[in-house]
């Protein structure tokens, strides 16, 4: 008979399959369904989703789960083994909480609202997508009450992207940084912007892919464990530690949406590929947080590809692969360019110094959505008002604002700080690294990236899950999460860039 904890992990496994194969399904959705079967892949997803969910839950899931936790207490057990019961107990305790018919219906909402949102943002729409979004809404406030909550409903619904993190926090957390950035963001814009005019113009898709996929190459990420496609709204997922997909979109007329977009993808999916193998088919076999995630993202992303070291190397090659734009631009000059900084329009395209101020308005948007001081309807109108307090300009148009996200579509509410949250921690992992290499910048510059891979393997990814995120940030900064290591690299890179500042 298994001792207690692989019965557990035994009973765990077909669950794990078939929430891969939902995410097969979603990835394909996005990627290369068709939209006319929007509405049998929502049964489908529910289907999968809800087996895996009532599977889950079960007397006899509780009664393996109790068998190992006793043998945890008695030493029984492995550390990996004593995490992955510890992980399992959330989980579990927070699963049953939610009944069956409560997440057949999420999934059923989020597969239709994603087919909604993208023929909405196509069509500058957002009254297609209202009705999708209300009942999204709808549904996630009663997973909330469901789950419970000990201040507020965002509580709930952060703490399955964040776990034990309470919005308080958060809400600090931003407003320290708000403090501080916001004057950052008001002496660059008096100083005389870089000339960026080299990235609009013509960069044929089949050459940006092209390049994009040799750098990420280069980076580490195994395309014989996966693959890169195009979606509305660039992402990563992960079925397995041996496949690890990953989507970006890109602009023929302006370079950097295609490039940063997937160097920040190939971020998350260096973590997933790095993932203990002995994890897998478990909870364990995934990211310790949306943040911690993120923070591998933007390091890749912004730390890595917007660094001077990194296009000493690759601005040749970006130069011989579109000369007719570049051969007669200098490296400085480019430089500047891909971190000029001025509010705009687009998340996923603003600039390091603007972007958290965009992470901050969604959040403070989808945070009264749940507490109900927000209608739906009036949720256009709240995000032009926010993005001229915060950044200065209007939207023209509601695809390039409150529908240029993909993530409430799908009931992804409780994502957004994250994202502001990753781009703190990424820069405290670089100062980190910074101690362990210090010759990092002239690894980068010699295009040796095996260095940073084997870094981020030994101290973030081989975990998945089995450290709590507050507790593997500081393990492997030596420091709890704070925005002290961000501002300052921000005000270093940009005064350079800028100096006038």
């Amino acid at each position: 008979m298994p001792a207690p904890v692989d019965a557990l992990r035994d009973a765990l496994a077909p669950i794990e399959d078939l929430k891969s194969a939902a995410a097969v399904l979603s990835w394909d959705q996005e990627t290369f369904m068709p939209d006319g079967a929007a509405e049998a892949r929502a049964q489908q997803l529910s289907t999968l989703k809800t087996m895996a969910h009532e599977r889950f839950v079960t007397d006899e899931i509780g009664a393996l789960l109790d068998k190992a936790e006793t043998a945890v207490e008695q030493g029984e057990a492995t550390d990996m083994q004593a995490d992955l019961v510890r992980v399992v107990r959330r989980d579990y305790d927070r699963a049953r909480k939610l009944p069956s018919d409560l997440v057949s219906a999420l999934s059923q909402a989020a597969s239709r609202g994603q087919t909604a949102w993208k023929q909405a943002r196509a069509n500058d729409d957002f009254d297609h997508f209202a009705p999708h979004l209300e009942e999204l809404v709808d549904l996630t406030i009663q997973k909330a009450e469901a789950l419970g909550y000990e201040n507020e409903r965002y509580d709930a619904l952060l703490d399955e992207y964040e776990p034990g993190l309470p919005t308080s926090a958060v809400v600090d957390t931003f407003a320290d940084l708000r403090e501080q950035l916001v004057p950052l963001v008001d002496a660059i814009a008096e100083q005389p912007a870089p000339d960026d005019a080299m990235l609009h113009g013509a960069f044929p898709v089949d050459k940006q892919k092209a390049f994009g996929e040799a750098v990420i190459t280069d980076f580490g990420y195994d395309f014989d464990c996966g693959r890169q496609d195009i979606s509305a709204h660039p992402f990563t997922t992960s079925f397995d530690v041996t496949d690890v997909r990953l989507t970006t979109r890109f602009d023929a007329q302006f370079l950097p949406s295609g490039l940063f977009s997937t160097l920040h993808e190939a971020g998350h999916g260096l973590y997933e590929q790095g993932v203990a193998p002995d994890l897998a088919r478990t909870p364990l076999a995934e990211g310790a947080s949306l943040g911690i995630h993120e923070s591998q993202s933007r390091f890749y992303e912004n730390v890595i590809g917007r660094s001077r070291p990194f296009w000493q190397h690759y601005y040749p090659a970006l130069q011989d692969t579109f000369p007719d734009a570049l051969r007669n631009v200098a490296l400085d000059d480019f430089y500047r360019a891909i971190n000029r900084s001025e509010p705009s329009l687009i998340r996923v395209e603003a600039d390091e110094v603007t972007y958290n101020l965009h992470v901050m308005l969604r959040f403070e948007l989808e945070r009264a959505l749940v507490q109900e001081d927000l209608a739906v309807q009036d949720l256009p109108a709240a995000w032009n008002d926010r993005m001229d307090t915060y950044l200065g300009i209007t939207p023209d148009s509601d695809a390039n604002g409150v529908l240029q996200d993909v993530h409430w579509s799908f009931g992804a509410i409780g994502y957004f700080p994250t994202y502001a949250l990753g781009t703190l921690m990424s820069a405290q992992i670089a100062n980190a690294m910074r101690k362990d290499l210090p010759d990092l910048d002239a690894q980068i510059a010699a295009g040796e990236f095996a260095p940073v891979l084997d870094w981020l393997r030994t101290h973030i990814h081989r975990y998945g899950r089995r450290l709590d995120a507050p507790d593997l940030l500081e393990q492997a900064t030596g420091q709890s999460l704070q925005a002290d290591a961000w501002l300052g690299a921000m005000r270093t890179k940009y005064g350079a860039i800028y100096p006038g500042l």
